[in-house]
């Protein structure tokens, strides 16, 4: 299910993301060690991240209010 992102401030949803990339990045180090129990875990992060970059752009265009 989709994590709700929507009540975070900007400066929040720049640390969810940061804090995503690093989990992403240590997924992939563990899927090349061969040590991952869901596969499907690197998608849904990577579309969260997908999701808090719209966010942030949207900010920054003035679409959407932080």
């Amino acid at each position: 299910m989709k994590e709700a992102f929507n009540n975070l401030t900007l400066e929040e949803i720049i640390t969810k993301r940061d804090e995503l990339r690093k989990n992403l990045n240590n997924l992939r180090f563990d899927m090349v060690l061969g040590h991952v129990e869901n596969p499907m875990e690197k998608r849904k992060l990577k579309r969260s991240i997908a999701r808090l970059n719209t966010m942030i752009h949207e900010v920054e265009l003035g679409i959407r209010k932080a």
